[in-house]
């Protein structure tokens, strides 16, 4: 029999995982602490191999020219891309309505209301570390990226005297990526663990009540799966087959489990298999975290067109098109909040003086919305980073590591 992939034992964890989640609830919800452990043990994982990869990866090249060349070529990406997550959930909200009919029930929004939200000078300050072990802590891939990039660029201008430092980030990041493959062996007991608990506490009621949203956010996602990122990888020319074979398992990790940290170490492994440069990789992965939330963006874009929809209010197009120049401006930058896009939310409609009840309805249904929003974060970023290489003139042609590691 031929050996099965990760991809494959993923996708029968999570079929396990549904299965146990419905037909034995309340056993579901005990397995937490396996699909913890899991999620810990690849938290482990981020700080060191981004600051290994990324430091090697800019000294490597020598040129702090180029690398802010890369910088703001992504982030002209990233804005085009994000800019058409909301047009097209704007789109698709106003098109099914899903909110028509729903009455907000007054249930208690205070824990959101209560959270303080980011200024731009908030949002600025968050961007520099004052401590790198205390980001390493937290796990702000932000304030790594930024530490991160500022110590690589000081390596490349030491030059020789950097070396013996260049070389042990060049260690620690090949160390980092066979502790990836090692913590892999426990990927579809933590998927399978993590699926069950999310369908033994939620249920499937919670399917039938908000269905019609749930419908959207998802034919939203696939929508702009196909079309966007479609187009881009025709317009790039980037191999389809090798690109799909590159993502999926991140993709699957990060639907599974709803989390964008568990799928960064196999997703900055496998982009650089798949050609990308390991500086280009590790630099736009991570940082796509913050500024190109593709998944995070449209569903955002969506959720508030439906809290008014719900709520009675009739909004213009021109007050749709200035909220959604507001969660642009707002959803960049603050990934380290907990439930970053439910407390941008909050704020957003507290800004155009809609109901909060809104915010504590679409929770109860957020782990389900959640695990759409992240995989389509995770291939948007694994895809920013190939059209980044193929923008600085890299050419798809073998995978630059000799063969795949394949934990199971």
């Amino acid at each position: 029999m031929k050996r099965l992939s990760l991809a494959a034992w993923i996708f029968i964890g999570m079929a396990a995982g549904i299965a146990l989640g419905i037909a034995a609830p309340a056993f579901a919800v005990k397995l937490a602490p396996v699909s913890n452990v899991f999620l810990r043990l690849i938290r482990s994982i981020m700080a060191p191999l981004i600051f290994g990869t990324l430091v090697y990866g800019i000294a490597g090249t020598g040129d702090i020219k180029r690398m802010g060349r890369i910088g703001l070529k992504a982030i002209i990406y990233f804005e085009v891309v994000t800019t058409s997550a909301l047009f097209l959930g704007l789109g698709a909200v106003n098109l099914t309505r899903p909110g028509a009919g729903i009455k907000l029930e007054r249930t208690s929004a205070d824990a959101f209301a209560a959270q303080p939200q980011p200024s731009a000078g908030a949002i600025v300050e968050h961007v520099f570390p004052s401590s790198i072990i205390d980001a390493m802590a937290r796990g702000d891939v932000l304030e790594i990226v930024v530490f991160s990039f500022i110590f690589g660029a000081a390596c490349a201008a030491i030059g020789a005297k950097a070396k013996p430092v260049v070389n042990f980030c060049e260690s620690l990041a090949e160390v980092m990526f066979r502790y990836t493959y090692y913590v892999m062996y426990l990927a579809p007991f933590g998927v399978a663990a993590a699926i069950a608990v999310t369908m033994g506490s939620k249920g499937l009621a919670v399917l039938y009540g908000l269905g019609k949203l749930i419908l959207t956010m998802y034919a939203a996602q696939i929508i702009f799966v196909v079309l966007v990122f479609g187009s881009i990888v025709i317009l790039f020319r980037i191999p389809r087959l090798r690109f799909y074979q590159a993502i999926r398992e991140p993709f699957l990790i990060a639907f599974s489990t709803a989390s964008s940290e568990a799928a960064l170490p196999r997703a900055l492994e496998n982009m650089e298999q798949f050609g990308v440069p390991r500086h280009i990789v590790a630099f736009v992965l991570p940082t796509g975290y913050s500024f190109n939330l593709d998944g995070s963006t449209l569903y955002l874009s969506l959720a508030s067109v439906f809290v008014a929809q719900a709520a009675g209010v009739n909004m213009s197009l021109g007050q749709q098109l200035l909220m959604m120049l507001t969660l642009m401006l707002t959803s960049k930058g603050v990934a380290g909040v907990p439930r970053a896009a439910l407390v941008i939310l909050a704020g957003t409609l507290s800004s155009f003086h809609l109901p909060l009840e809104g915010v504590a309805v679409l929770l109860g249904i957020d782990a389900i919305m959640d695990m759409a929003r992240t995989s389509v974060n995770v291939l948007g970023n694994c895809l920013a980073s190939a059209v980044v290489a193929r923008w600085e003139g890299v050419e798809f042609t073998a995978p630059r590591r000799s063969a795949q590691m394949n934990p199971v």
